[in-house]
């Protein structure tokens, strides 16, 4: 019998167990207990990854022996547990396999891998659920035959920080005595306070846990043994004692009457257990566990055996999975058992029991026989496990089939209510998930690189874990003979590494006629990515073993644990149903099923290069806003894809064999069904989660949607290329498909159709790193993904759940299985008129928060023309940079906006804040202030420059509101012109500047700048109207400041340039004589020149001191010389006063503070006026005449100057102390003349050696040279 003569009703789907974060898996190691009988744990909070580089590595490190799922009963938050055992048995890895829980419940992400000094034994492991803690009680017997009692708290489970410490006190070890004697061959767990563990002589060993107040011994455990002869004694006591006959297995002699497989049930029945075991000799035992009794002992298939045929009847030891209980009120329970010997047969218990503790067995069916179809009659089928539910009418067996690793699983449900012909009703298959997906050529024709094709197939999301690629790297690597160890670890990604490698064993070699050769090159390295996707299968298909069947009860959910895996089971949709069962559809879908065989039929005659060129031309159509009727459309797509040309009659004959002459089959009502098979009937979607998904639940609904699309998609694609085609195959327009109905608006819904698959399936591939949470290590908020930490804690998601991962979960109104509720969610996504909307713009909000422009980038043709999604598109060209194409984008939208609307939604996935909705739909000025925030972020200052101005151009009404925006936007104009040098710009914006202090303070900002970018000849020839003055105390200011005149900003030259440009010229000669001061200082005086001795810094600042002196009148060539006394101690003791200059004045000049300034005056009136000593100042007769005007006028000013400098004496001796006040020397253009002589003087002389000795001694005392004396 092969699987296709099984109704497909089901449907797997298979998940990778791979942690969506590598720092999700928490390693503890349990070692010897200490004299308190807790074990010694050592926690490991990061995973220690091993790249396997063989398959014997992979098995072992990988792949599990033993796997399952334990549900909670007391316990909900969580409730599921899968575990596996790895590495040779000893490591138990445990996860939370919850998929729904409470809105508030915390995730539990978290792996907890529990490593063993000794193996595990896989058939004794138990686990429980305490009724009075929150918590999950682990029992298990290693090879040692010690006893471990883990309890692991829910905490373990959510946080990191839980097991920081370890879980030593949460580990407890025995060494039970009755393990001396006996070899324990099952474990179950009655309760956290009680197991019980079959042995190989066919007795029984209870376990009860010992209270602290019992405990005299210290020991954990009181421990009871029973045999098949229904006495007991205390472990002392007995003595063992070999029976016959036996059979040997795992080194150990088994007796035909101990137990292979177990169950426990309390009937609901409080205080009472019943333990069923199948044991090797083909019976049923059910044991009181309180009391020890067999209560009943019968064949599993009720059968009259001869003794002499026993041996016949012998279960081999390794079976486990021989029977089932389904409760069935109270005092009763229905068992099923299964019979492996020959072809293998169910039998149905009912099973009851009464107050006296006696129970009662009678077959279900009396005189029924099941005896379950195997998957195919050609191959070896085992029945390794089943599984027993509820209907409405009966039970429901699920049986699980093994052919070495491919497993097939299959279904009945029994008619309870038909006790003649219970198994009346049909087997049901589920439909296997197929790992091995369609492999495309490559071609020239390609739209990708066939690199790129390649990866796009191996790095699908939840296709093949990491683990599996490395290994797959290592062994192509080993074929190669270039595998090092550490070629996985050099710092590249696992992509980079597969690409570099299979990219190695390709070179772009030379025709005969010397052209590149192309083809031997795309040939050679298809062989080679073919090679190694062929090692991937093969490892994929060991993954891919499965280990067990569970069922849960209350949600219906159906599991299947693989050794790398986990496959979820779910209810068919129509189209799914529809799709397996096309060789027997049913009555109601036949016609539909023609319709779909048709079309894939018709596709499948399509070459690659055919499909490429109609995808080419089914991506116009959904992305471009064509504005064409749809007869246009149609043509236009008919045109573009041309595949007319290349389809045979033999393709166009099949068509016709199943739609008719003439299509005669298609009807209007034929496509509604078609579309009502896609379509969800529930709108569960649109109601409020009762029960949001977990992590896993998300992780299912997302692989359920990937393999929902792409069967989607191709299922309407190929009926859109049939319609087309069948449109333009008839020639006669009576009897075209036009003429007949609408085929416009079945070609529009097929398009709306394909256009969401593809959304969705976009965002279903797509996949990207968010940054971890780090609540649980007593912070806030989320890692950065850029910190070490970050990417240590960052978890993979697909776009699909990171965007609608917060509406996958039951709604209020759920009523029906967890299986079906998946089904119909799904569906109802993937529909086309689904009541999820896939706001495109949302999506890319999300993904631009999560710094990932590049992938909201690539879902622009699903965009629509709204002003939000217009703005947010321009978000997209911003973060990648493409600030011209952002500007566009943001000037489209700002109309939409601007306009002020009531009550405005404010969804934005978290990238807009609340200051920055302020800022939308609240007029022009506010909207683009809110666009040069963000260009100002990106430092686009071109673009801020742009939008100021347009912020100010429409800045324009209520004073309070508009006066904000413009002075802020002034603002960002003023930086954004300084940081880009456009200076002109920055001085517009200064003089527009209403606030005093700001405008003062932007000034300075903009002379320093064009100071330092060395812009002296447009500052000078800025106008800077009313601020003239403020520029030059900012330049003058720069001066006093500036030590190094000669390797600093030349502020000197600058504020010279400025006052000779404004016809200062003494102001000019100021400046240049404290530049003169402090080369002076500087010792530039000493430095001659290198081609003209006389050309030193100096005589040049000399030289443009006199040239500025000389443009004024020669009654104001006159300037005022600050001087700092500089105290010096000579040799002698006393103290000697030197002019800052460091140049000892001339013998005709006087230094003179500014209260001798009256003793200048004396003598420029003895000058004038030839003051008589008698009169003191008068005048003799005659002489004004013989006087010079400008020293008329010169001594006018003096005397001015003189009152105006007592004033200023007179405050300073108030004010000030002493110490700092200044001396000062008037320097008339004669007296610079004499100093520059004298400093040529001064150069000639030392080139000459002519040096005199100075009267003044040194420091030491010795007598100074005087150069020039």
């Amino acid at each position: 019998m092969s699987t296709r003569d099984f109704e497909i009703s089901f449907k797997e789907t298979r998940l990778n167990l791979e942690p969506a974060s590598p720092s999700s898996i928490v390693n503890h190691r349990v070692t010897a207990p200490s004299s308190f009988g807790r074990a010694i744990s050592a926690t490991t909070t990061r995973s220690t990854s091993h790249v396997a580089d063989d398959e014997k590595g992979f098995r072992t490190h990988n792949l599990g022996s033993a796997s399952s799922i334990y549900y909670r009963k007391h316990h909900s938050s969580p409730r599921a547990f899968h575990w596996r055992v790895l590495e040779n048995d000893t490591v138990l890895s445990i996860r939370t396999a919850d998929v729904c829980k409470q809105p508030r419940e915390p995730e539990s992400p978290l792996v907890l891998n529990l490593r063993f000094a000794s193996p595990i034994r896989t058939s004794c492991i138990g686990f429980a659920d305490p009724q009075d803690h929150d918590a999950l009680s682990i029992f298990l017997i290693d090879q040692s035959n010690q006893l471990h009692v883990i309890t692991l708290r829910p905490e373990y489970f959510r946080k990191k920080s839980a097991t920081e410490g370890g879980i030593a006190e949460a580990c407890k070890i025995s060494s039970p005595p009755g393990f001396t004697f006996k070899h324990p061959h099952r474990l179950v767990a009655v309760s956290s306070e009680q197991l019980i563990v079959t042995m190989h002589d066919g007795g029984i060993l209870r376990f009860d846990r010992n209270r602290a107040q019992d405990a005299s011994n210290g020991s954990l455990w009181k421990e009871t043994i029973y045999n098949v002869a229904g006495w007991g004694q205390h472990l002392r006591g007995l003595v063992p004692f070999q029976r016959a006959p036996t059979i040997r297995h795992d080194k150990v002699n088994m007796e035909l009457t101990a137990a292979t497989s177990t169950a426990v049930t309390t009937m609901e029945c409080p205080d009472r257990a019943y333990l069923f075991t199948i044991c090797l000799d083909h019976r049923m035992r059910i044991w009181d566990v309180k009391t020890g009794q067999i209560l009943y002992t019968g064949d599993i298939l009720n059968l009259k055996r001869d003794p002499q045929e026993n041996s016949q009847w012998v279960i081999d030891p390794s079976q486990c999975n021989l029977v089932r209980l389904v409760p069935n009120g109270r005092g009763r329970c229905l068992a099923v058992t299964y019979s492996p010997v020959g072809a293998g047969e169910f039998k149905f218990w009912k099973v009851q029991t009464n107050d006296q503790g006696s129970v009662h067995v009678a077959e279900f069916f009396p005189g029924g026989k099941l005896v379950p179809p195997s998957p195919s009659s050609s191959d070896i089928w085992t029945m390794a496990d089943f599984a027993v539910g509820k209907h409405a009418s009966g039970p429901q067996l699920w049986t699980l089939w093994k052919n070495n690793t491919t497993y097939r699983v299959h279904t009945l449900k029994v008619n309870g209510r038909n006790p003649s012909d219970p198994f009346s009703n049909s087997w049901k298959a589920v439909s296997a998930e197929s790992t091995i997906p369609f492999v495309q050529s490559s071609g020239p024709c390609d739209p990708i690189d066939s690199t790129e094709k390649w990866l796009d197939l191996i790095f699908f999301p939840g296709r093949f874990p990491r683990s599996t690629l490395e290994t797959a790297l290592a062994m192509y690597e080993r074929g190669l003979g270039t595998y090092k160890e550490s070629s996985t670890k050099s710092g590249k990604s696992i992509a980079e590494a597969i690409c570099s490698v299979v990219g190695s064993t390709t070179s772009l070699d030379r025709t005969s006629v010397g052209g590149v050769d192309y083809e031997q090159f795309r040939g050679t390295n298809e062989t080679q990515w073919m090679r190694f996707w062929r090692l991937l299968l093969e490892l994929d298909k060991q993954r891919g073993e499965a280990l067990s069947l569970v069922l849960e009860s209350d949600s219906g959910m159906i599991w299947v644990p693989c050794a790398d895996g986990l496959s979820a089971i779910r209810v068919c949709s129509g189209m799914d149903r529809v799709y397996h069962n096309l060789q027997a559809p049913d009555d109601r879908n036949e016609d539909v099923a023609a319709l779909v065989s048709a079309g894939l039929g018709f596709l499948d005659t399509f070459t690659d290069s055919m499909l490429q060129v109609s995808r080419a031309a089914l991506r116009a159509e959904l992305y471009e806003d064509l504005a064409k009727t749809d007869d246009e459309r149609i043509q236009n797509f008919f045109d573009k894809a041309g595949f007319w040309r290349q389809i045979s009659d033999e393709d166009c004959l099949l068509v016709v064999e199943a739609l008719g002459n003439n299509f005669q089959m298609l009807t209007p009502r034929l496509y509604e069904d078609l579309f009502d098979l896609i379509t969800s009937a529930s709108e569960a979607n649109s109601q409020e989660l009762r029960e949001p998904f977990t992590i896993l639940g998300r992780k299912v609904v997302v692989r359920t949607m990937q393999d929902t699309i792409e069967l989607h998609w191709r299922i309407l694609f190929s009926q859109l290329i049939l319609l087309v085609h069948m449109e333009f195959e008839i020639d006669n327009d009576a009897d075209a498909l036009h003429s007949r109905f609408d085929i416009g608006a079945i070609y529009r819904k097929l398009i709306d159709s394909l256009r969401r698959l593809e959304q969705l399936r976009w965002m279903a591939k797509t996949e990207l790193l968010i940054a971890g949470s780090r609540a649980d290590r007593g912070g806030s908020g989320t890692l950065s993904p850029s910190t070490k930490r970050g990417i240590e804690d960052a978890h993979s998601v697909t776009a699909l759940e990171g965007l609608l991962g917060h509406l996958l979960g039951l709604p209020e109104s759920h009523n029906q299985l967890l299986i079906a509720s998946i089904t119909d969610l799904v569906l109802d996504l993937c529909s086309p008129d689904s009541s999820t909307v896939l706001d495109t713009s949302m999506l890319q909000c999300w993904l631009l928060k999560h710094d990932r422009p590049d992938l909201a980038y690539e879902l622009n043709p699903f965009a629509n023309q709204s002003p939000f999604s217009t703005y947010i598109q321009g978000r997209v060209f911003l973060a990648l940079r493409d600030f011209d194409t952002a500007s566009v984008y943001f000037k489209r939208a700002s109309i939409g906006l601007s306009t002020q609307i009531r009550d405005p939604e404010r969804h934005s996935a978290g990238l807009l804040d609340d200051t920055e909705w302020n800022l939308i739909n609240s007029g022009l000025p506010n909207y683009y202030a809110h666009i040069v925030n963000l260009y100002d972020k990106q430092k686009a200052y071109s673009f801020v420059i742009e939008f100021s101005r347009l912020a100010l151009q429409f800045a324009k009404g209520r004073a309070g509101e508009a006066q904000g925006i413009k002075t802020e936007m002034l603002s960002r104009l003023f930086m954004a012109s300084i940081a880009i040098c456009h200076f002109e710009a920055a001085h517009s914006a200064l003089l527009l500047m209403e606030d005093e202090a700001m405008q003062k303070s932007y000034l300075r900002r903009l002379v320093e700048k064009m100071c330092e970018t060395r812009q002296n000849t447009e500052l000078i020839n800025l106008p800077f109207a009313g601020l003239q003055n403020k520029v030059d105390e900012i330049l003058l200011e720069k001066c006093r400041a500036t030590k190094d005149v000669i390797n600093g900003l030349p502020y000197h030259q600058v504020l010279y340039a400025w006052r000779i440009s404004h016809n200062d010229f003494r102001g000019g000669a100021a400046i240049l004589l404290d530049r003169l001061q402090k080369l002076r200082q500087m010792g530039e005086g000493d430095k001659l020149g290198a081609e003209d001795a006389l050309d030193t810094q100096v005589t040049r600042q000399y030289l443009l001191l006199i040239n500025a002196l000389s443009c004024v009148k020669p009654q104001e060539a006159y300037i005022l010389e600050d001087i700092q006394p500089e105290v010096t101690v000579n040799g002698n003791g006393s103290n000697h006063k030197n002019s800052t200059n460091g140049v000892a004045p001339a013998k005709d000049e006087e230094v003179l503070d500014d209260d001798d300034l009256e003793n200048q005056l004396d003598d420029l009136v003895k000058r004038l006026d030839k003051v008589d000593p008698v009169t003191h100042g008068k005048k003799k007769q005659g002489e004004d005449k013989e006087n010079d005007p400008s020293e008329r006028s010169l001594l006018q000013k003096m005397e001015q100057f003189s009152e105006a400098t007592a004033r200023k004496q007179q405050h300073q001796q108030k004010t000030q102390t002493p110490e700092a006040r200044a001396s000062r020397k008037l320097l008339t253009l004669a007296d610079l003349r004499r100093q520059y002589q004298q400093e040529l003087d001064k150069i000639a002389a030392i080139q000459n050696n002519q040096f005199g000795f100075s009267a003044v001694a040194g420091d030491d005392g010795d007598i100074l040279m005087d150069v020039g004396a």
